[in-house]
């Protein structure tokens, strides 16, 4: 799991931009908008917002199944029912078909716009430069255009999934193939900023405010509560297992959402709406629909003593778990994230 890495430059992105979320939930909670200035990057320049209405993930998905050769589908295509379309990993490659390596201009230029529609504009940019980043450092080949693709199925069959895999990044785009789980399947999203072993305050880190928003819920908490919320046992980093749903309402990590009050929750909510802003809509929609099909209340919110970095007592480490869901917040030594959001376990 080791992945060590040179110091490197990132911007202060401690303040990030939040957009609308939660439209209704069981609780009826809505979470509050945020705007602050855009990063900027010759890296993603070419990502600036037209004024014409830019096609979808999928979309660039057919358009880029089309472009490419035999020779590179015998490297990077596979039936749709192939086992590795279920795998994650907090660093790796998913095939030997590296953006640069691999592929033609136009065809990394469509790459990076399937990659860019996959995240919500407020965030699209300071996602791609934390991959870009990420994937530069320590002979980390590349930066973004060092990730590799695979792709499952053919689109306009209606079974069809792109991947894009690299360090602290693994993104899926499936037009919905994948009935009942969010996202086409478990992704992961992470990043080191100033380091390998970040501070206390994680100063550059840009997902580092998710975290702020849930221990303002466990500050929240009374005595008795942080006492269920708070544990010393994180699970294990295990690639594709780190995401195992266990389809249990009850015996999970944590307090459940059933036992927060009113204000509690609403913070809780908060949290929810802070990890899913970095996605488009439509993945954040699919997502609350199945977590409110298996019941908000049946959500627990756990933290973990272990890793906490600078004893603050400002925990590093914390996850949501549900029936079928898991996000797992790992912030030490830096951020490591696993998500996977399903129907049924």
């Amino acid at each position: 799991m080791s992945d060590p890495i040179q110091d490197a430059d990132c911007p202060d992105c401690d303040d990030l931009t939040r957009r609308g979320f939660l439209k209704s939930t069981s609780a009826g909670i809505a979470a509050a908008a945020v705007t602050t200035p855009m990063l900027s990057s010759a890296t993603v320049r070419a990502a600036d917002a037209p004024t014409k209405k830019k096609p979808t993930s999928e979309t660039l998905v057919a358009q880029f199944h089309k472009t490419l050769t035999e020779e590179q589908k015998k490297i990077m295509a596979f039936p749709f029912d192939h086992p590795l379309r279920r795998e994650v990993n907090n660093n790796w490659h998913i095939t030997k078909a590296k953006i640069a390596s691999s592929f033609t201009k136009d065809q990394q230029a469509m790459i990076r716009e399937i990659f860019m529609g996959l995240h919500s504009p407020e965030y699209a940019k300071k996602v791609f430069t934390q991959v870009d980043d990420d994937n530069s450092h320590a002979n980390r080949r590349g930066g973004f255009d060092g990730c590799s693709v695979a792709m499952f199925g053919e689109p306009g069959t209606g079974k069809f999934e792109f991947v894009l895999a690299g360090r602290h990044v693994t993104r899926r785009c499936d037009g919905d193939s994948v009935k009942g789980a969010a996202f086409g399947g478990p992704i992961f999203y992470g990043h080191a900023a100033a380091s390998f072993n970040e501070p206390p305050d994680h100063r550059g880190n840009i997902y580092w405010y998710q975290a702020k928003r849930a221990n303002k819920l466990f500050q929240a908490l009374d005595g008795k509560q942080r006492r269920i919320a708070l544990r010393d046992d994180p699970r294990a980093e295990r690639k594709t297992q780190t995401v195992r749903l266990t389809g249990k309402k009850t015996g999970l990590h944590g307090i459940p959402l059933s036992e927060l009050t009113k204000d509690q929750k609403e913070l809780a909510m908060k949290v929810m709406a802070d990890v899913l802003a970095p996605f488009r809509k439509a993945d954040v929609d699919e997502s609350m629909k199945l977590i409110e099909a298996n019941g908000i209340d049946n959500l627990h919110m756990a933290f973990y003593s272990k890793g906490d970095i600078g004893n603050d007592q400002v925990w590093d480490i914390w996850q949501i778990e549900g029936p079928a869901m898991v996000w797992f917040f790992r912030g030490a030594p830096h951020v490591h994230t696993w998500v996977n959001i399903a129907k049924n376990a």
